[in-house]
């Protein structure tokens, strides 16, 4: 307390001057309207600059929030999506349910891939669970804790997936050979089918793992295997 006596006491010309300043600019900004208009203009601009960077800093720190509830309506469209029925008059054949998780670890240099995500049996993961991205399908749950889940990486050479071309139906088994981890194989597909590069490849829906239409990539190149009865499309 008495540090602010002895401040006040030191300063008692500057607060003078400056009390009486602010009451000689009050006493204007009320007396002329010109004036008066001019400085709540001022301060609207300061107050309003003030509220935007505020309000900036406020959605930052609730940026992670507002990712959380765009992931969850998004899984929320995309399991209505995968339980909806491609005719009207019937009901969907299996009950698939979305859940968000992230990957922990991934692997993509080796003939045989895996990755890791932060989801298990406390999350109603199973094995031979689909995982897919908003980009398309990653692999297949084959071994599972109580907190994380290892996937079968479509990158590996063990893994077969039914895929289809979109436009025809046409469709084959999806593998990799190996070597590219940009591209995929479309295997077994009949010689007939009218394939074009650029075309898409979508899940098939022949089973329980993914539902149908789920992209693959588009299709790179083609060939006739060696029997010459099927054709290998290279998936990108």
């Amino acid at each position: 307390m008495q540090q602010i006596v002895n401040f006040i006491l030191r300063n008692k010309n500057f607060l003078l001057f400056l009390l009486l300043f602010s009451f000689a600019f009050f006493l204007t900004i009320q007396s002329h309207s010109y004036h008066k208009s001019k400085f709540i203009n001022s301060a609207n601009f300061l107050t309003g600059g003030v509220y935007k960077s505020v309000n900036s800093i406020d959605k930052y720190l609730n940026l992670k929030q507002e990712n959380q509830n765009l992931l969850e309506e998004n899984n929320r469209l995309k399991e209505a999506l995968f339980n909806t029925p491609e005719s009207p008059y019937e009901e969907p054949e299996y009950n698939f349910k979305v859940i968000p998780g992230q990957v922990v670890k991934n692997g993509y240099s080796n003939f045989n891939n895996y990755l890791t995500i932060n989801k298990g049996t406390k999350d109603s993961i199973s094995e031979d669970n689909g995982v897919i991205t908003a980009k398309g399908i990653v692999g297949i749950i084959d071994n599972i804790s109580n907190s994380y889940a290892r996937v079968l990486s479509i990158l590996n050479t063990n893994s077969r997936l039914n895929a289809q071309l979109q436009k025809t139906s046409h469709f084959g088994l999806l593998t990799w050979n190996g070597k590219s981890p940009k591209i995929v194989q479309l295997i077994d597909v009949p010689k007939q089918a009218p394939v074009a590069i650029g075309d898409t490849i979508i899940t098939g829906g022949r089973s329980t793992i993914f539902p149908k239409g789920i992209p693959v990539g588009k299709v790179e190149s083609f060939y006739m295997d060696t029997t010459e009865n099927y054709l290998t499309l290279e998936v990108l």
